[in-house]
Parts: C-alpha cells; sequence; structure tokens
C-alpha cells in the first residue's frame, strides 16, 4: 500500500526513536526546578525598577542584600559539606549576583543625589559604625569575597566535621529566613513603607509559600522548612506595616 504524501517516511523518525516525551509528573517537576532557580530573583525586578525609575533608594534597606548574600555564600559552601538538589545550588549562585546588582544600584542612586559630599567611607576603614554603609560599591565587593574566601577555607578545613557542616547548613537558611526583617525595622523606624516596592513583597511572600512547599514535598532537611516558615511569617508582618501605615508620609 503506498505510503500518504502527509506521512513521514520512516527513516527519518529513525534518529528520533529513543527520545520519549516527559511525562506529566516529570514536566511537573522540570517547571518546579526551573521555578526555584529563578523564582528567587523575580521579586526584586520591581524594586529595582523603582529605585531606577526614581532615583530614590531611602525606601529599600540594603541590609535585605547584605541578608540574602550571607545566606547564599552559605548555602553554596554548605553544598560542599552535604550535597542537596542542585536547583537549590543554582539559585544561590543567581542570587548572589543579583544582590550584588541590587547593592549596586543602591549605592550609585544615593551617591548621585547627594547634595554636599559627606565624608568617604570604605570597607577598609574597619569603622563598624559604618558596617554595610560605604560610601562606593567596591567597599561590597571587597566584603564579599573576602567573606567567601574565610568561609571556603573554613569549609575545606572543616569539611568533615559534620556538626561544622550542619552550622552553616543551619545558618545559611536562618539568615535568608531573616531577609525581611531590616525592612521591617526600616519600616517600623520610619512609621512607613514608602519607597518600599509593595510587588516585592507580594512575591517573596507567594514565593516562600511556594518554596516552603517545595522544601517539605522534596523532603530537603528540616531547618529548610522551618525556616520557609519564620519567613513567611516576616512577610505577612510587613503587609500589616504597609495596612498600618497606609496614612502616613515618609520620614526623610
Amino acid at each position: 500500500m503506498p505510503t500518504p504524501d502527509y506521512m513521514i517516511p520512516a527513516v527519518l523518525l529513525e534518529p528520533f526513536s529513543g527520545i520519549t516525551m516527559p511525562s506529566l509528573t516529570e514536566f511537573i517537576s522540570i517547571v518546579c526546578q526551573g521555578a526555584m532557580i529563578f523564582g528567587g530573583v523575580f521579586p526584586f525586578i520591581p524594586q529595582y525598577l523603582d529605585i531606577k525609575k526614581s532615583g530614590n533608594a531611602d525606601g529599600f534597606s540594603t541590609f535585605v542584600c547584605l541578608n540574602l548574600l550571607i545566606a547564599n555564600i552559605l548555602r553554596i559552601m554548605f553544598w560542599f559539606g552535604r550535597h542537596f538538589e542542585l536547583p537549590l545550588l543554582a539559585q544561590s549562585i543567581i542570587m548572589v549576583f543579583t544582590m550584588l546588582a541590587l547593592t549596586e544600584i543602591c549605592v550609585r542612586v544615593k551617591h548621585r543625589s547627594e547634595i554636599l559630599a559627606s565624608k568617604e567611607h570604605k570597607f577598609t576603614d574597619f569603622d563598624r559604625a559604618y558596617f554595610w554603609k560605604w560610601t562606593y560599591f567596591t567597599s561590597y565587593l571587597q566584603f564579599t569575597a573576602v567573606f567567601t574566601v574565610v568561609v571556603g577555607l573554613m569549609t575545606w578545613l572543616f569539611l568533615d566535621n559534620m556538626y561544622y557542616v550542619e552550622t552553616i547548613g543551619f545558618l545559611a537558611v536562618f539568615a535568608e529566613a531573616m531577609l525581611g526583617a531590616p525592612q521591617f525595622y526600616r519600616n517600623f523606624v520610619n512609621k512607613s513603607t514608602h519607597g518600599m516596592s509593595k510587588k516585592m513583597v507580594g512575591m517573596w511572600t507567594c514565593g516562600d509559600c511556594f518554596k516552603t512547599g517545595y522544601f517539605i514535598v522534596r523532603q530537603a532537611p528540616a531547618q529548610f522548612w522551618i525556616c520557609g516558615m519564620l519567613q513567611v511569617g516576616i512577610d505577612i508582618s510587613i503587609f500589616l506595616q504597609v495596612y498600618c501605615y497606609r496614612n502616613k508620609a515618609a520620614i526623610s
């Protein structure tokens, strides 16, 4: 019987004979892993764009960036002592660069908006009063590099010590769980949420709920989902601040 014109000859399909379409479960797993890798970055895009558009970063706490830098550098080191899922490792690497980018625009905008030049402060001054309040972005890079090298060296020395590995694992997820704490404190001091992206906090909450559920379903170490629940609680607290301070102007 002749082969209809619309049928593809078998010889052309032979190279693809060993390829099978992923099942629905596998497809959902791939989508979830992709969301874990890139989902953490998306909440900061509205805040980045708001700062770039307004030329004002006063409403955003750069200590949020510090929290996430420390948390994700520690998580990367934790991976060498106790391997966890690669999507979480990839998420941490991407988040480090994202936080550096957000810190850079905050420092640049603040420096540009100064009418009178203030005294310069650098990381190498080792002045605790101006920690993470330095004048130039290079100081933030220097701190990040030093912190990474020190923690990396300690991890290499104590890689076989279970207590050390578990400690940095806990510190990583706990620091991330406290992500919203600097922003909560800044809002509390100013009695205002002016300049803070509500979209960012909304995405934080959705992402943290998804992430906590992901940890539970994937049976991640207990410290991951416990701290995830703490993080959701802080997100909700910031939303309550948005409601409480809705009629109050920002204090400059």
